[in-house]
């Protein structure tokens, strides 16, 4: 077996918490602990992370105002 085999039977290598570096435990995975848990949880909630989107072009008038 070269070094790019691995056996079917060998588990996949835990990936490290994302906060900590630490190896993720199954029970708070994927982070390592439930502090490092509500450290991510915080950063979403003050905008730390965020999903870039595109804001809608805005209409002239709101719809169904000027269909009479």
């Amino acid at each position: 077996m070269n070094a790019r085999e691995t056996p079917e039977t060998e588990a996949p290598r835990p990936r490290p918490c994302p906060i900590c570096g630490k190896p993720a435990q199954p029970r708070h995975r994927p982070f390592c602990s439930p502090r490092c848990a509500e450290i991510d949880l915080g950063r979403w909630l003050k905008g730390v992370y965020h999903i870039p989107a595109e804001e809608p072009a805005e209409e002239a008038a709101p719809r169904g105002e000027d269909e009479e």
